[in-house]
């Protein structure tokens, strides 16, 4: 999993993002943010397992769908499942190893 730093291939609200099989950051000290860059992880676990397009696809239509839920984008953003999943397990650093697949499908909670 190579660290990328480039800061215009990521949005200027965004520090980093998990673009398959990368993970891009603005700042080069990310990349010795062990939470972050397993929040990140965990992301391209998500890819993976979804054979990365669909996943991008999903991501999109879900942040809609919790925009129209929350009216607000940084809302609708921290309620994506593939969210939850990341932001609920980013401090645990060993959360890949014991994770099961497709284990983001546990947060799909409340998105209809």
């Amino acid at each position: 999993m190579p660290i990328v730093v480039n800061k215009y291939l990521i949005g200027r609200h965004f520090v980093g993002i998990a673009l398959w099989p990368f993970i891009v950051v603005r700042d080069p000290a990310l990349k010795r943010d062990a939470v972050f860059v397993n929040h990140e992880r965990i992301h391209l676990r998500q890819q993976r397992e979804l054979l990365v397009l669909p996943f991008y696809i999903i991501y999109a239509i879900e942040y809609g769908i919790r925009l129209v839920q929350y009216r607000s984008s940084k809302e609708a953003y921290r309620n994506i499942s593939f969210e939850r999943e990341a932001y609920a397990n980013e401090e645990n650093l060993s959360y890949l190893k014991k994770r099961k697949p497709w284990n983001f499908v546990k947060y799909y909670s409340d998105v209809f």
